[in-house]
């Protein structure tokens, strides 16, 4: 008789290990607390008008073309991808930019414009990038963090240097512009923590976004979302939306023996929870807990996001599908998230702007914009303070591409600290997941395979290997792995 696993949530963790272990011959059941799969990667739609409330960056397409690989599947069986050309724009003043092509040799050219001789540390630098990609995406990131030993071998022994070295001090040894310093550590935003408190090892970050390039699912991200659903029904999981899970049962041995779902009691003895780790714990007797809530107030978490979804009657000028707003002090406002929380004064911020790449994102001769601030979680979040920021980065917007938008906004959404909370139970209303610093890498994270409940496994960006989308995608194949070895 097959074996049945339910698991928790319906993020690109879970969806992943959901394929795996129903491929592998377990029964498996996806139990979901909102009306529509993936997690925090959902659509929103009014009026002619789509956005993607969560992730809208495309980077590692490898990482993608390897999940559906192992399914005998490409994921233009799924979804159509375009890699954009120019990638991105950052903006360090009025008129002041810097355009990244999505061509690297182009990407030198830029630089060597920018700062003389720069081209020859950013060749070397890439080179190195390129390295580590291989090293960890070929293989470190596969390992399901339980010994320290993963992360010994005889590529990475060469390496240990840029574990104790960082992304910051790599970066600004050769390159003095602080346009292109900024660009170059940009990419580690997406593990969750400073530059200066990243290993240099993940400069690999560098190499997804120059040598790799970033892409553009037409339709939007939660096609991917949706392939992955398809796909997982093919192979013959079973979704259940609207379906909260509110405790995780135990019996005398502390194995998991059923899970109360809306109130109902079912058995269960096999659980895999994609769901924010801390609160899957809270779901347990306190006993059988791991970590507690001192553990967690230690830890560095990845920023939460103030997010709004912004609908305009026109065209926009000046901007990139996907730009970046750097015409602050990054250092304060990083200050801002990890060491001194609170509200930033003159907040980084990023836009995405996908209806000027794909016309579904809006009705003709409109647009459709996503606006992104980071913030330290846990913050007080108030209708006040959102609007009180959303009128700080427009008016910003207006001057720094010299045009007017205020006036043609048609409708906008906001989603922030509470609603992270409200609609995913994310500790403190984090975005990301936990911070890939040095104390919270590879088997430093918090455990795939409990070691107190048996049968109760966990996966996602609180876990191995961390924040992301295509980290997300490794995690549930390590957890899959992980189960079918031990079952």
């Amino acid at each position: 008789m097959k074996k049945k696993i339910y698991i928790i949530g319906s993020g690109f963790s879970a969806l992943a290990a959901s394929c795996y272990l129903s491929k592998e011959g377990f029964e498996v059941v996806v139990l979901e607390k909102n009306a529509t799969l993936g997690g925090r990667a959902r659509q929103y739609k009014k009026d002619g008008f789509t956005f993607d409330i969560g992730p809208t960056w495309y980077w590692m397409p490898d990482v993608f073309e390897r999940f559906f690989a192992d399914f005998g599947k490409k994921p233009s069986d799924f979804y159509l991808l375009e890699k954009l050309k120019p990638a991105y724009q950052v903006y360090f003043g009025i008129k002041d930019s810097i355009t990244i092509d999505g061509n690297l040799d182009k990407i030198y050219d830029t630089f060597e414009k920018e700062e003389k001789g720069s081209a020859a540390h950013l060749r070397s630098f890439m080179a190195s990038a390129k390295l580590n990609y291989d090293i960890a995406i070929k293989d470190l990131v596969y390992k399901p963090g339980i010994s320290p030993l993963e992360l010994v071998t005889p590529k990475t022994v060469t390496k240990l240097n840029q574990f104790v070295s960082t992304i910051r001090k790599q970066v600004r040894k050769n390159i003095k512009s602080n346009k292109l310093i900024q660009i170059l550590e940009f990419p580690v935003l997406f593990l969750g923590a400073k530059p200066s408190n990243t290993p240099a090892f993940y400069n690999f970050m560098n190499y997804a976004d120059f040598g790799l390039g970033t892409w553009h699912p037409i339709g939007g991200m939660y096609k991917v979302v949706e392939g992955m659903v398809a796909l997982a029904e093919s192979l013959g999981v079973e979704f259940r939306t609207n379906a909260n899970v509110e405790k995780i049962i135990t019996d005398a041995t502390n194995k998991v023996s059923g899970l109360v779902v809306n109130g109902e009691q079912i058995d269960a003895d096999l659980v895999l929870s994609g769901a924010d780790y801390h609160h899957t714990e809270t779901l347990l007797n306190e006993n059988v807990r791991q970590y507690s809530e001192n553990y967690w107030s230690k830890k560095t978490f990845a920023p939460s996001s103030l997010l709004f979804y912004v609908a305009f009657d026109k065209k926009l000028t000046n901007v990139c599908h996907h730009t970046l707003f750097f015409d602050s002090d990054f250092d304060v406002h990083a200050k801002d998230i990890y060491d001194t929380p609170r509200w930033p004064d003159n907040p980084l911020f990023y836009a995405s702007f996908p209806s000027m790449t794909d016309d579904s994102f809006a009705p003709e001769d409109c647009e459709a914009a996503t606006f992104l601030i980071p913030l330290a979680p846990g913050l007080e979040d108030t209708e006040e303070l959102r609007e009180l920021y959303f009128k700080k980065i427009i008016i910003r917007l207006e001057k720094l591409t010299n045009q007017d938008v205020q006036k043609n906004i048609i409708f906008k959404k906001s989603f922030c600290v509470n609603d992270f909370v409200e609609q995913y139970n994310s500790y403190k209303g984090n975005a990301y997941g936990l911070a890939n610093t040095l104390f919270q890498t590879a088997f430093l994270r918090p455990k795939i395979k409990s070691n107190k409940v048996a049968n109760l496994y966990f996966t996602g960006q609180l876990t191995v290997p961390g924040p992301g989308v295509p980290p997300a995608l490794i995690s549930g194949k390590i957890a899959s792995d992980l189960i079918t070895k031990n079952q």
